[in-house]
């Protein structure tokens, strides 16, 4: 049912066939988890498939090592038409000393769509419900204006080398 889950957390251990040659989880992992956790809440917010349409901001703070607890949440903060932008962080945690770092965060968005090769459709409005949920839609709000700005700086500079 649509408008329900606004939020997903996955847990699981690094593996090593997680890391690099340099021994920490690689940030193409990274990454594929993120995109795991930010499909299943655009999922289980909108009720609908959904692609992956931007992700903004990615940082990787910290490295994640063999062995660490992952957790990967993905929260919604801000719903357009057919768009849901989430907030996604990545924590490590050393199992054996009980400290947790933030790993890596962004911001996503996807596009729910009316069948996997279909068109956009409308999604469930999101609301913040405090004052941290709603400074994260102003910044969500800000994301996207910036998006709009680059992909006009993009398409003059096409024309302009062409």
């Amino acid at each position: 049912m649509p408008a329900q889950q606004h939020e997903v957390t996955f847990r699981f251990l690094a593996q090593p066939t997680d890391v690099n040659f340099g021994g920490k989880v690689h940030g193409g992992m990274v990454m594929k988890w993120i995109d795991q956790a930010g499909y299943a809440c655009a999922v289980g917010w909108s009720g609908a498939y959904c692609v992956t349409a931007s992700i903004s901001g990615i940082q990787f703070v910290a490295p994640i090592l063999i062995g660490d607890l992952v957790t990967v949440r993905a929260r919604l903060i801000y719903t357009g038409r057919s768009s849901m932008h989430l907030a996604v962080d990545v924590m490590a945690r050393d199992l054996r000393k009980d400290e947790q770092r933030l790993a890596t965060s962004c911001v996503m968005v996807f596009v729910a769509l009316d069948s996997p090769d279909g068109k956009p459709t409308p999604v469930p409005v999101w609301q913040p419900r405090d004052e941290n949920e709603l400074r994260m839609q102003e910044k969500a709000k800000r994301l996207l204006q910036l998006s709009k700005e680059m992909e006009q700086l993009v398409d003059i500079q096409m024309v302009t080398h062409v």
